[in-house]
Order: C-alpha cells, then structure tokens, then sequence
C-alpha cells in the first residue's frame, strides 16, 4: 500500500507503518495509542499481582485485598463448586415480588443485590450548588448498544443484534432452573418490556448534553409522575428520610413511566429483571458461564476470543479496588521528576489559555474577565493522589464466600456508602481517575483536570521525548481538557463548578455560531463504517480544536521549535487499529470523533499547519480560510 502525502493525509502518512505492524489481540476490538498503553499498564500490574502474591507480602491492607480477589477470581476450579447457584440465590427475591405493593417494599434491597429496577436511584453532586449533594433518579439500561436503535431507520441493524441477544439468552437460560415453557416466557416478556424502554429512555445524543440532566423537581411532582409506584417510601426505605428535591435525569422517561410499570406490566418487568440479572452475573460464575456471557458483546464488537481469565481477575480487582491500586502504580512508576516537568506543562498552558481568553472576539470584557477568573481556578491533579480515600477501607469481604457474593457484597457496600453521601458535602479533593488508568478528564462541577500516571509516558508524554513532541502529544491533550471548561456544555458552568449563567446575550449568540460551524465542519462526513453526526460529537472536537491552538501559541514562543515533530506526534497519539464492527459501534455510541478525523481535521483550521507542510489549496488536507474555526 502507498503512503499517502502528509498533505493529504496526517494520519495515515504518520501511522501507516505502525498500522500495517499492529496486531489486534484476540481478546480486544482495537490496539493502538491509548490501548496500547493500556495493555502495557495491564501487563506490568499483572506481574505486581503475581508476585505479591507469590511472596504473601503486599504494601497494605488495600493491596492485600485486591491481591485476594485476584486469586479468587483465577480460581476456576473454587468457581466449579459454586456453579450458577449463587446468581440463582440472588434471583430468589423476584419471587417475592407479587404485585407493585411488594416492588415498593423490596425496591432497596433489588438495587442492593444488584438486580436491574425500572428506576436508578443515585447520589451525585449538585449541579447549581456544588458543595453538595442531590439524589437523581435515571431510567434503566437497554438491551441494544443504544436507545437510537431502537428507531424506524435503526431497523435492520436492531433485527441482527437483537438476534444475537436472542440466541445468547436462551443458552444462558438453558442453565437456569426453569423449565423450556418458562425460558421462553421470560424471554418474550424480556423483549416486551425491553421495547417499551428503548422508546423512552434517552440516546448516546441525548445524555451528551451533560448539563440538560438537572431538572430539579419537587419530590411532590416526581411522586405525581411515579404514581404507579410509592416514591416516598422507596426514597425513605433508601436514606431514613424524604428529600424534597430530586434531579430527574430522563424527564421523557419518568412523564411516561406510568406506561413503564403498571399491573399488566409487572410481570414483564419481573422476568425482564431476571433475565438481564441472570445474563449480568454470568462473568461471576463458572469458565463456561464467563464465556457465555461475552458472546454477545464480543460478537457485535468483532472480538474473537473471550479475556483471558488471568486478565479478566486483574481488571476486576483494580476495578474495585481502583484509588489503592493507582496509588500504588503511580508511586512506583511515575517519578518527581516528570511530575514537576507535566505540571509546569500545565500551568504554562493555563497561562497561555488566560492570554488567548484575553484577545478573543467571542467575549465581551466582563466576560473574559469569568472566563480568566475560571482558569486561575482549575484545579490540577497530576499523575496520582496523595492518599487514599477512606471509604476503601471498608472494602472488606468473606474469603469463604463466592466469587459472585463477594463482588456483589462489595457493590453493596459502595452502593450504600453512595446512599450515605446524600447528608455529607462533596469531597473536591476526589481523583476523578486512578493513577493506572490511561485516560485523562475535566470535571465540570468540580472545575478540575485528571491526568493518571499511566497516561503520562510516551508518545503522549516523556521527559525524554522534545518540547514539541510533548506539546503535540500530552500538551494537546491537557488543552483539550481544559477546552472542556469552555465547551458547549462545559461553559455553562462558572469557576466554581455551578449550572450559571455567566455570559451576556451576544457572547452566547457569537459562540453558538461557533458551535454551528464546528458541527458543520464534521457532519455528514462518510467513512467506511458509517456517517458522523456533528453534533453528537460536538463537545470534544471543540476541545481538540482549543487544545491545538493553545499549544501552538506556545509553540511560537519555544526555542528550537519544531512544527513538523509536534504535528507528527499529534497524529501518532491518535493511531488505532479497530474491527470493523467496533467502530461502527463507536460512530453511534463515543462522544469522540474517529481517531482519523481526530487526527486529521484540527490542523487545517491553523495556519502553521498550512505553513509547515506547504499545504496548498489542491491538497485535501487544505480547508479555505473563510471557513477554518478557532475557538479559543
């Protein structure tokens, strides 16, 4: 295969190469970039468990425990004895469940036990009072990847994965203990109850809109919406006491949950929440149930094999044991000083973000001036936290038990510790993402950035690598997050993480434009495995936008600068290999671009781009000047 001209082309001319050597390992639908980190991390972090393991000595309790629930988790032998008893064990309840009288009484301890409810109750910050906490309530899942395809021109693609759900479902029942007639009850009553949900509860679209979720209601309105079911004394039964407020996630949903659950509907609902809680527990079970279990996903996501049971062991202890596991890996493997190098990084980004603010045409000056008091208050956590959280230590679990009660134990556990914060305020100092984590973010509603260790190493980042390489690579990429306090969500929130309204009239009409070209400038375009939808992806292609021309801006003030290396790594953070089948989940279902498009639409709105590489209005990489966007 040519490579192409990396005028017409960054991403491939950059990563061709590397993509003709990648291998997709059998147990993942892409390789590449990020992922490639990941399964180093992954790797490195197996071989820590193994070791502790083998030599009885760990560095705390935290570790201990996680280390314990790896061997039991690899114990395939230990998991034979229990069987699929367990998942039944706790299925039992939902013969208790008689009529809607029964759900409000057993409401708290189905979510306790992990088994799907037609209402999720959480405890999360409050959006316009960020110092504390709010109950919100949210629809269900979906059987489908998304609710969007459950839509007429979703048809087709509804009728083959809604098919392979199928025929995994009834081999999954087939272990269960109830009889052929029974099986195909519950499954059609499945599908029923399944298809009333896919109508109401929002799309990937819909919740990318973060900030449209705070619908504060009475907790009088919601009872009036939820009148099937007794709202109050769930709410009671749940926190000891009624809130009077409530934030209502899905306000479709809950305005038609009458139609949800009812009589006629309580038995769809019951052999619904069976089944899923059957089919959602499979992971926990025997080997032959763990591979049951992934069919499904593994199918429509082109994954051939199954995650290796040692892998699998390891991503389910750092996953319940996440803060202590990233503390660990960070201390060891990030040192003090890369982590003084990535934060003068940081600041000078800010730094050049705050002089930037100052010349932009969008803002009025009372405006810049929030905007610029905004990021003197980012908050910035760099490569791991300082101690771990308390609640860990509350982690504790029976060795004795099954591997399917321990972790539903420990889901419990910090479901209830969830419940708990309603009456505590919010904890600022919360890492967002542990230390071993490859992935970085921006929190709105604490007006913070996370960037784990694990993210901090090349080519994203090394103190190895030039200042133009970092810039193109990890300096982006903290543009990019700290653009997300100025997205099309994100500005909708001042310095101190709260839903307020700081802009003045024609700021938001100069910016929504801006917004409009952005969605314009992506939407519609036609790749191999489907169409992009501009504005779904809207948010984080702002965020790429703002994250290049803020690194630019330094890069024009580097020694020695070198535009073709920080373009170069630019493209090469993005490289991923993918099935087929994967990314066209991701074109419908990840809020970000393809990695294609990330790599390659940003840097036709600058002009050092067009100046690097002689990029020329014949080439395709060339957009004309009247309609390249800068943002910030």
């Amino acid at each position: 295969m040519n490579k192409p001209r990396i005028q017409d082309d960054l991403y491939t001319y950059v990563n061709q190469d590397k993509l003709e050597e990648l291998i997709i390992p059998d147990d993942k639908p892409c390789i590449g970039g990020f992922q490639t980190l990941a399964e180093d991390v992954e790797k490195v972090m197996m071989n820590e468990f193994e070791e502790m393991c083998a030599n009885d000595n760990y560095p705390n309790d935290y570790l201990k425990r996680a280390c314990k629930l790896y061997q039991i988790t690899k114990d395939a032998e230990r998991k034979e004895k229990f069987g699929i008893k367990p998942a039944l064990d706790n299925l039992e309840i939902l013969k208790e469940l008689n009529d809607i009288s029964t759900f409000n009484k057993l409401a708290k301890e189905l979510a306790l036990k992990g088994i799907s409810c037609p209402l999720r109750v959480r405890v999360d910050t409050d959006m316009k009072n960020t110092k504390q906490h709010r109950v919100y309530i949210q629809g269900p899942g979906v059987i489908l990847p998304d609710a969007s395809y459950y839509k007429p021109e979703m048809a087709q693609q509804k009728e083959m994965i809604m098919g392979i759900w199928v025929n995994v479902a009834r081999m999954i029942l087939a272990k269960s203990n109830l009889t052929p007639e029974e099986q195909n009850k519950y499954l059609e009553d499945t599908l029923a109850f399944d298809s009333i949900l896919g109508n109401l509860v929002k799309t990937s679209e819909e919740w990318s809109e973060y900030v449209n979720m705070y619908n504060p209601m009475s907790v009088e309105e919601v009872s009036s919406l939820l009148s099937t079911i007794d709202f109050k004394a769930i709410l009671n039964d749940l926190f000891g006491f009624v809130p009077e407020t409530i934030i209502v996630s899905e306000p479709r949903y809950f305005e038609n949950f009458a139609s949800v659950l009812n009589n006629e509907t309580f038995e769809q609902y019951k052999h619904w929440a069976y089944v899923n809680g059957l089919i959602n527990s499979c992971s926990l079970l025997t080997e032959e149930l763990r591979e049951l279990g992934s069919v499904y996903y593994r199918t429509i996501a082109g994954i051939p094999k199954n995650t290796p049971i040692e892998k699998f062991a390891y991503q389910l202890a750092s996953d319940m044991y996440s803060e202590p596991v990233g503390l660990y890996y960070g201390e060891k493997y990030f040192g003090e000083e890369a982590k003084k190098d990535i934060t003068e990084i940081v600041y000078q980004i800010i730094d050049t973000y705050k002089e930037r603010i100052q010349k932009n045409e969008i803002l009025e000056e009372e405006t810049r001036e929030k905007a610029i008091l905004k990021l003197s208050k980012i908050g910035v956590k760099m490569g791991y936290p300082d101690k771990v959280l308390d609640f860990y230590g509350k982690l504790i679990f029976n060795e004795e038990s099954s591997l399917f009660d321990i972790v539903n134990e420990l889901r419990r556990i910090t479901l209830l510790d969830n419940f708990e914060k309603l009456s505590k305020p919010t904890n600022p100092e919360k890492w967002a993402m542990p230390g071993h984590m490859v992935n970085a973010c921006y929190d709105p509603f604490v007006n913070d950035i996370t960037f784990p260790a694990a993210i901090l190493q090349a080519p994203f980042y090394s103190i190895k690598q030039t200042r133009s390489e970092n810039l193109g690579g990890i300096g982006a990429v903290i543009g990019h997050e700290i653009s997300h306090a100025f997205d099309s969500n994100g500005a909708k929130c001042d310095e101190n993480g709260n839903i307020n309204n700081w802009w003045k009239e024609e700021d938001t009409k100069r910016f929504e434009a801006k917004v409009n070209q952005m969605v314009e400038q992506f939407d519609g375009i036609e790749l191999p495995w489907g169409k992009v939808n501009g504005k779904f992806i809207v948010s984080e292609n702002m965020a790429d936008n703002g994250g290049m021309g803020v690194t630019l801006e330094i890069m024009s003030k580097t020694p020695n600068a070198s535009y073709e290396e920080y373009f170069t790594n630019w493209a090469k953070v993005w490289c991923m290999k993918a099935k087929p089948e994967y990314l066209q989940l991701l074109i419908n279902l990840d809020v970000h671009g393809p990695n294609i498009l990330r790599a390659n639409m940003p840097p036709r709105n600058f002009e050092e781009w067009y100046n690097t590489f002689d990029v020329k209005e014949s080439d395709q990489m060339y957009i004309e000047p009247s309609k390249r966007i800068v943002i910030w």
